[in-house]
């Protein structure tokens, strides 16, 4: 492809159960074919589990099947106007997808090929592996499969973008993978596009930074974004657009018209979410996150320019998932006085029918205090006791747990009713995340001709050294303080890996900067945030972006599969940190920063002091 200008992307999907209409307004909104290549994301660390629960009911599936409607809706229009559909909608059955998509093509009698990408899958290979000593250890706790005794059901490889660059030069009008990174879809249309070798690092890190702030969709346009007060069109927002250039600088926008906006703040958010470091590793580069620049280029049109990268490392990452057991939850209500006594009275009774807490593999019980001291409506005075069980033994947590929770109605505490019926027990799964050395996968892209090409890895290689966790410099001197919350001169975005959780926080000016480096250290944030005691947290620095992320390491317990906690993917910690209160400077208050920066925190948006 020529190079004379950028490639324009859309990405029309954030997760499997996204906004079925979303790649049609994607062309919808589009005008005259504006849109060189819709991107879609479907798979997360969860949706692997789904899909394979899918496949063990019917053999043929294992793919994200929302995107056969999508496809059907814009198949058409995409032929019409020469657009590309790069998906990773394949999910454990890529090729069971390209097939299916086929099917429509040859219905409709339009000229289309499709090309897949597969290799990802290492459950075929596992006991091999195995067998020639590759221990799986997992990421966080050290622990090996063997040591852990456990069975994976499934585990996949994060392919790179190449693959995808190799169909699409092949004419491929539409690429289907399995599991790649999320970014990956972007990387492949770009060395495609561009003709990228695989040591322009520097453009690939460029790419990998557009793939992961368009990754989520909306999330880039406005959606889940922490300063509401940027936000004056609240429609549903418009999907994001990365204006690719060849040296890997590009612009994130979205149609005139369509709802949120595309702002600095907006794209700082998603360039910390769900990361750690500043250094981003990918199969085929390291994106380095503290080298970039974000500036605005117009309305609603924000530009990342000058991201460094580096050699990838010589292993993969491998997301494996294996079945942890049943589990099965009862809420119980509890209202007015006595809110901690009735609990433990609650608590104490329940596990004397049950036989003991050791009856159970694993028991978490939370209180949720709703409730308030000087209640002025029944919402007002209640709390919620929440029990959950877990055990390898379906029985003894179906409906043996769950009707023992009734037997507290009239032998219970005063008041006690449940929100729900007795419920059955479900079957849970255990993330298990995990490196394997790059050259025990073969990634291959079957092209629409049937044949079959090996991508080879990249040769060069680097082993990645894990820089610090920042170290806060001694704290500034501002003057006056009052204590507010950090949401007075903060954003936040939060989410998890695993079984980590991160929030990433930033602000606008360099003097806020000055404060938040000092002030927020990894030891004020334990403070801050009690469920984080006794975890390790990790501080990482984003001077570039004014930034700061917090990785919480066990935060989510085995990750959003088996993790007990309300809120299993951490998407409200940020909006939670954010109105922790602390000692903040008054002058960093009282700042008006107006047409200055548009990342700025709520207080400086005009929002009544009130109005946190």
């Amino acid at each position: 492809m020529s190079t004379a200008r950028p490639v324009r992307i859309g990405n029309a999907s954030a997760f499997y159960g996204d906004r079925l209409a979303s790649m049609r307004l994607l062309l919808e909104n589009s005008g005259g074919g504006d849109i060189d290549v819709i991107t879609g994301d479907y798979l997360a660390e969860l949706t692997m589990l789904i899909l394979w629960k899918a496949r063990q009911k019917d053999p043929s599936t294992g793919y994200a099947r929302t995107f056969l409607t999508q496809f059907q809706q814009v198949f058409l229009d995409c032929a019409a106007r020469g657009i590309k559909i790069v998906v990773n909608a394949g999910g454990l059955n890529p090729s069971g997808m390209a097939e299916q998509i086929r099917g429509i093509i040859a219905d409709a009698g339009v000229d289309l090929k499709v090309a897949h990408v597969e290799g990802d899958d290492l459950i075929p290979r596992l006991a091999e592996l195995r067998a020639a000593g590759l221990p799986f250890t997992h990421l966080d706790t050290g622990s090996t499969l063997d040591d852990a005794g456990v069975h994976p059901v499934s585990a996949n490889a994060y392919l790179g973008g190449f693959g995808i660059a190799a169909g699409l030069r092949r004419g491929a009008d539409v690429v289907v993978t399995g599991r790649v990174t999320d970014a990956a879809l972007v990387v492949g249309v770009g060395a495609w596009w561009h003709d990228w070798a695989r040591t322009d690092y520097d453009a690939l890190a460029g790419a990998v930074a557009a793939g992961h702030i368009i990754e989520c969709g909306p999330q880039a346009c406005g959606g889940n974004y922490s300063q509401l007060a940027e936000i004056a069109d609240r429609r549903y927002p418009g999907s994001p657009i990365a204006e690719l250039a060849h040296d890997g600088s590009f612009v994130i926008t979205k149609h005139n018209g369509t709802g949120g906006l595309v702002s600095p703040g907006t794209v700082t958010a998603q360039l910390l979410y769900e990361v750690s470091s500043p250094a981003y590793a990918n199969p085929d580069v390291v994106a380095h996150f503290d080298s970039m620049s974000v500036t605005v280029d117009g309305p609603d049109r924000v530009l990342v320019a000058g991201t460094k990268g580096s050699a990838p490392p010589p292993t993969l990452k491998v997301a494996m998932n294996y079945i942890g057991g049943h589990r099965n939850t009862m809420t119980m209500v509890l209202t007015g006085l006595d809110i901690e006594d009735k609990a433990a009275w609650a608590v104490d009774e329940l596990f004397e029918i049950l036989g003991g807490r050791e009856t159970f593999d694993d028991v978490d019980v939370q209180l949720l205090r709703y409730d308030q001291p000087e209640p002025t409506r029944l919402s007002e005075a209640t709390a919620h006791l929440r029990v959950t069980v877990k055990d390898r033994d379906r029985k003894k947590v179906d409906r043996t747990f769950s009707d023992a929770v009734l037997e507290l109605y009239v032998g219970g505490y005063p008041g006690f009713h449940t929100t729900t019926p007795p419920t059955s027990a479900s079957e849970f799964g255990v993330y298990w995340p995990t490196l394997v050395p790059a050259d025990e996968v073969e990634h291959v892209v079957v092209h629409a001709d049937g044949s079959r090409e090996v991508i080879a890895h990249n040769a060069e290689t680097a082993v990645p050294v894990e820089p610090p966790p920042a170290i806060a410099p001694p704290p500034v001197d501002l003057g006056p303080t009052t204590r507010r919350p950090l949401g007075t001169v903060i954003a936040a975005r939060s989410g998890d890996k695993g079984g980590n959780a991160n929030v990433g926080v930033w602000t606008d000016t360099a003097e806020r900067w000055d404060w938040l480096h000092t002030h927020l250290t990894a030891d004020r944030f334990a403070e801050l945030v009690p469920e984080a005691a006794g975890l390790v947290v990790r501080r990482y620095e984003f001077p570039n972006l004014r930034a700061l992320n917090f990785v919480i390491v066990g935060f989510l317990g085995d990750g959003v599969a088996s993790c007990t906690k309300t809120d299993p993917q951490a998407k409200g910690l940020g909006e939670y940190v954010r109105a922790l209160s602390t000692h903040i400077p008054d002058k960093l208050v009282s700042q008006d920063t107006r047409g200055t920066d548009r990342r700025r925190p709520s207080s400086a948006c005009g929002l009544p002091p009130r109005s946190y």
